[in-house]
């Protein structure tokens, strides 16, 4: 179902799901059984920060990226129980202007019900001209829709500010300038940045290594590694880099600007949660093998 805009104006009143029904479940029963199921698979044996201003999650469809982005919200929960806002950097699947674009207005819905954007945290980020005011950007993007019922679950009463990030210098500015106004304000408010890493085989067109299992294997733990090892250090400048050179993340402008606003609130190091791939979810779940894989972390600062 297409969003609801307001026609000339670029407000819009309700973003209504995109990929409900195809990347996570249309009703609402069938949204909180799988986010259950997923966040009984996490692991507690993990020495989490004692405060968490930020997280990189895949954005695949749930039964591929969910286990992981669960790992995420769960760590983000245990250590705060209470989170006003969470500013979603989202990858520009489909957007292709030349800086961040916000929904700063209205409501987002999905199987659990709406969720309101903070609008007054919106307009200081684009008063700080590193993000312009496009609510219709968002209207065909799924990287930011399958996070929010995992927020909604969790975190009832919680506000959004969505914004999809192009994988340019500007996402490095708007984390940090993102970074900056979260530490004036009085709310615990949590940046997330929503990514893949490495589509490897044939289906994506990127096979250096060849395909079969050990290619897989190069993807996740060598391509892979290297953008995954730049977030770890908060080097987000690396992180752009790596993802143009090697191809290993479709949400590079997302992830660097979670780092870059984690850089920000005094974080100096991040923690990897989880790390998967495509290929190996599907031998385990499907029983079926495949040339084509794509990566996926966990992380948080």
């Amino acid at each position: 179902m297409q969003a609801v805009v307001i026609i000339g104006d670029n407000k819009m009143l309700t973003r209504k799901p995109v990929v409900a029904g195809q990347f996570y479940p249309a009703q609402h029963d069938g949204c909180v059984d799988e986010i259950n199921e997923y966040l009984e698979e996490v692991p507690a044996n993990k020495e989490l920060p004692d405060t968490i201003a930020a997280g990189i999650v895949p954005h695949a469809g749930w039964t591929f990226s969910a286990a992981l982005a669960a790992a995420v919200f769960s760590a983000i929960k245990q250590q705060h129980e209470k989170v006003h806002t969470f500013v979603i950097f989202g990858a520009a699947h489909s957007y292709f202007g030349n800086s961040p674009a916000i929904c700063d207005k209205g409501h987002w819905v999905t199987p659990l019900g709406e969720i309101t954007v903070n609008e007054e945290l919106a307009e200081v980020i684009v008063k700080s001209g590193q993000a312009v005011s496009d609510s219709g950007a968002h209207r065909n993007e799924h990287s930011i829709e399958v996070q929010v019922p995992f927020i909604q679950y969790l975190f009832g009463g919680a506000k959004i500010v969505p914004i999809i990030v192009p994988p340019s210098r500007g996402a490095i500015t708007l984390g940090q300038a993102v970074g900056d106004i979260i530490s004036k304000q009085d709310k615990k408010i949590v940046c997330i940045g929503s990514t893949d890493l490495t589509h490897y085989g044939p289906h994506y067109g990127f096979e250096p290594m060849g395909t079969g299992a050990d290619a897989i294997r190069w993807a996740g733990n060598v391509n892979d590694k290297k953008f995954i090892d730049f977030a770890l250090r908060l080097e987000p400048e690396q992180m752009l880099t790596s993802a143009a050179e090697n191809c290993n993340a479709c949400g590079a402008g997302a992830a660097a600007a979670a780092v870059a606003a984690a850089k920000k609130l005094g974080k100096t190091e991040g923690l990897l949660l989880a790390q998967a791939n495509s290929s190996e979810i599907m031998l385990k779940k499907m029983h079926s093998k495949t040339s084509d894989s794509v990566g996926y972390a966990a992380i948080v600062f």
